[in-house]
């Protein structure tokens, strides 16, 4: 598995407005350093003690994103260090984070995970849900979090169709959202989507951020 060239192989593909989330969660410490000696300095990871352990044994200049489901309870283990969560699926989470956030001094940028694909999943937003969240207004107290866009998985098909409505659904949700809660917030632009499988779609749909893992580092490793 050649990953420098594999992560060359992928930016090529991606517009200079468009980040590379490399997936490293269950791959070895030392297959990040190979994507970290290629220039990639993005990572995500979905288990805290995973991170954890890697976030110790890895450059500190590299930038963890957590796009798992996060538990409250263990949100205080990455306070210190996360660049950005990427699944927020509760309001609860967000205070979470915030308070958590504040022990450290810090502010943690994060992603509002809504729900896009056909299949039954426990975790993400309804359009919905999420509306009436936003429109509650609780979050615009909390001080040491920013929203900063949106982040949502398709339905995992080869209908290349149905992937690009869900994608063109989460882009025009973002825009509502947008012109609704945050007209004046620089900070809300992302929309994370697309993976290893459809990325490409994900970017033609309007995607800031892709998250690729299997493509960049094989089949999980453990």
């Amino acid at each position: 598995m050649d990953i420098q060239k594999n992560i060359k192989e992928v930016l090529a593909q991606l517009p200079p407005q468009v980040r590379l989330v490399a997936v490293s969660k269950y791959h070895p410490v030392e297959t990040i350093e190979a994507a970290y000696g290629a220039g990639q300095r993005v990572f995500g990871e979905s288990r805290e003690q995973e991170l954890s352990r890697k976030q110790a044994a890895l450059p500190k200049d590299i930038e963890w994103h957590f796009i798992g489901h996060l538990q409250t309870n263990k949100v205080k283990y990455i306070a210190p260090y996360i660049a950005m969560i990427e699944a927020v699926d509760s309001y609860k989470l967000l205070a979470e984070i915030d308070r958590q956030a504040a022990k450290f001094g810090r502010n943690i940028p994060c992603l509002l995970e809504v729900h896009i694909a056909e299949e039954d999943t426990k975790y993400g937003f309804t359009f919905g849900s999420c509306r009436q969240m936003l429109e509650e207004g609780n979050w615009k107290e909390l001080r040491h979090v920013t929203l900063s866009g949106v982040m949502g998985m398709a339905t995992n098909t080869d209908d290349e169709e149905e992937i690009r409505r869900e994608f063109r659904s989460l882009r025009a949700f973002f825009e509502e959202l947008k012109a609704a809660f945050f007209k004046n917030s620089e900070a809300f632009r992302e929309v994370s989507m697309g993976m290893s499988h459809d990325y490409p779609l994900a970017v033609e749909e309007g995607s800031t951020m892709v998250r690729v893992g299997s493509k960049i580092f094989g089949e999980r490793a453990y």
